[in-house]
């Protein structure tokens, strides 16, 4: 069977640096994997180098058995990516924002109101973006990837300045991702909550 995401002897250099070398691993819907590391150690490069947005040394990146370099545009329509910085427009109110995302690329607004509702973010949505906390910030960051509907997730910190229950809600959703046929890639400096047959890649 042809795994949904494989990635077969990734190399990546930062400067004179080898941040990682022969690195291969695959994943089929329902399956996470999470990626350890220190500081510097290169897990926002590997999330970043699967999403397309630098280049390898060596290595191919396939998704759906096809070069993801090759089929850019499907992969990324395939793809919802939470980075550590979540990138919205200061000036904008967060519906403003949410909305200006959905001309970017096929997403389903239809079911805005339901995740407005489920990330607790309802009431806020009138206010400017820069007017959030850094908490309710990370929580628009995570509407905008469950509305694209997508089947991969690369999620880079993705429990940073988040109280404990905000943690849990990104734990249960991840969950229902993966219940539902979704995958997930993971750059976490913290413990997370998922069940015990998730992958798991260490930098060094």
């Amino acid at each position: 069977m042809t795994e949904l995401l494989s990635a077969k002897n990734l190399t990546v250099f930062r400067g004179e640096r080898c941040l990682f070398h022969n690195l291969s691993f695959a994943l089929n819907a329902g399956e996470s994997l999470l990626i350890q590391g220190a500081n510097g150690s290169g897990k926002t490069t590997l999330l970043r180098a699967v999403a397309g947005l630098l280049d390898l040394e060596e290595g191919e990146i396939r998704w759906r058995g096809f070069s993801t370099l090759a089929h850019r545009q499907a992969f990324h329509g395939e793809m919802a990516w939470f980075a550590h910085s979540v990138g919205f427009k200061s000036d904008l109110t967060l519906l403003e924002n949410l909305r200006f995302e959905s001309g970017l690329r096929s997403t389903s607004m239809g079911r805005l109101s339901a995740v407005l509702d489920k990330l607790g973010l309802t009431s806020l949505t009138q206010l400017p973006f820069r007017a959030l906390s850094a908490g309710q910030q990370r929580r628009v960051g995570l509407a905008r990837m469950l509305l694209a509907n997508a089947q991969l997730w690369l999620m880079d910190e993705p429990l940073t300045n988040l109280d404990t229950a905000g943690q849990d809600l990104v734990v249960n959703l991840i969950t229902e991702h993966l219940q539902g046929g979704g995958a997930c890639m993971l750059a976490s400096h913290q413990a997370v909550g998922l069940n015990s047959d998730m992958q798991r890649i260490v930098l060094q």
